[in-house]
């Protein structure tokens, strides 16, 4: 009797289970989420007044006819969902593996590999919508938001939140040591930032250079939201970068899945 008044005590599981590893980082975050606020708002103004007014003075014509700082606000939104994403996936996934080992208390729980994956993905996915609605508010109050339909930037940075983390959560999960993790930021990230259309045209690089940029993820998203933000047309069609977003985004998850099963199935 006494066992089965345990049973029925014990919170039962939501009926998506993924929920619960969700709610699991969304409960620690309401302990930090203070810190963060105060850079979510600060990294945008100043990026703002340094690039978008700093060195937007010295462009006077802009790029393509449109101010400079109304063009360059769309890369760096997609620039700024990629270094939050790749900040969540990296070291706070490699200390649930290797430090606070996290992972493994979850994997003792009635929780799929499957589940724990997607309920960090989804947390991470939660931070990255976060960041960037700060973002917009501040480019917003700045003027520098052309169109209404600045708003699809939000379901575009998920994406490219998801086609980022899924394979950078498979590589952090795969690596020995997290100096491997400083290397991903400066051989991947920096070089896709500096290069990617975030701060001047892709055109304007070499043709290989160009070629490599076309194929990160960022630039995909660059360009949507580049469209949203100043209401013309992508350069690409709508449909070839979401399904670019999405086959990053399977292919991520296939290999952190299996990464992970790795790590927590013995």
């Amino acid at each position: 009797m006494a066992g089965s008044a345990r049973e029925r005590a014990r919170p039962a599981l939501p009926r998506v289970p993924a929920l619960a590893v969700f709610d699991y980082f969304l409960v620690g975050y309401r302990r930090t989420w203070r810190a963060g606020v105060f850079s979510s708002f600060l990294l945008p103004v100043l990026t703002v007044l340094g690039f978008g007014l700093g060195v937007g003075a010295y462009i006077d014509q802009g790029v393509g006819g449109v101010r400079y700082l109304d063009w360059l606000v769309p890369g760096l939104i997609a620039s700024t969902a990629l270094q939050v994403t790749v900040g969540d996936s990296t070291w706070p996934v490699f200390s649930n593996f290797r430090w606070i080992k996290t992972y493994f208390a979850q994997s003792a729980a009635p929780l799929r590999v499957a589940d724990i994956l997607a309920g960090h993905l989804a947390f991470v996915m939660f931070r990255v919508l976060t960041s960037i609605a700060a973002f917009l508010l501040v480019t917003g109050l700045f003027g520098a938001l052309r169109s209404p339909w600045a708003v699809v930037t939000l379901p575009v940075v998920a994406l490219l939140g998801l086609a980022v983390a899924a394979p950078t959560f498979a590589y952090t999960a795969s690596v020995s040591s997290d100096s491997w993790l400083a290397m991903l930021f400066r051989f991947a990230v920096i070089p896709m930032t500096l290069f990617a259309g975030v701060f001047f045209p892709v055109e304007s690089l070499p043709d290989a250079l160009r070629w490599l940029a076309y194929v990160t993820p960022l630039w995909h998203a660059v360009d949507l939201c580049r469209a949203a933000t100043l209401g013309v047309a992508p350069q690409w069609s709508v449909a070839g970068h979401l399904l670019y977003l999405v086959a990053w985004s399977l292919a991520g998850w296939l290999l952190a899945l299996r990464a992970f099963r790795r790590k927590l199935i013995v």
